[in-house]
């Protein structure tokens, strides 16, 4: 599972499990991947909860 976060500032990969880790980066700073992180923290049994509704068979 992994979920994409895209602005007009960035982009971003993280998986979301076994744990979420930043998989790759564009032109977003450390500070704003840190408050990404911190939101996919936040919000992770949502988004690991539509990824599974949206992937099932």
């Amino acid at each position: 599972m992994h979920v994409h976060v895209i602005s007009g500032e960035g982009e971003a990969k993280f998986w979301l499990e076994p744990e979420i880790v930043l998989a790759k980066s564009y032109r977003y700073s450390r500070k704003q991947l840190k408050e990404i992180e911190s939101l996919i923290e936040d919000h992770y049994n949502e988004l690991t909860s539509a990824w599974k509704q949206h992937f099932r068979d």
